[in-house]
């Protein structure tokens, strides 16, 4: 369990670090969906369903 957490926590920081150094803003915000949706299940793998699924209407939706 502890080794999920790391690996998804890695995809944020990854997905984060690729928003700003992507010179594209199109591939920026596709960065930007994915640490969104990263923690989003971040969230509801804490069992935190409710927050991961209106982080991922709120953020994503309002990106797309």
């Amino acid at each position: 369990m502890n080794s999920l957490f790391i690996i998804i926590s890695l995809g944020i920081v990854g997905a984060s670090f690729m928003v700003i150094s992507t010179p594209n803003p199109v591939y920026s915000v596709f960065w930007l969906v994915i640490a969104f949706v990263n923690a989003a299940v971040m969230f509801i793998s804490l069992g935190l369903a409710y927050i991961g699924l209106i982080s991922i209407i709120v953020y994503v939706g309002a990106i797309a």
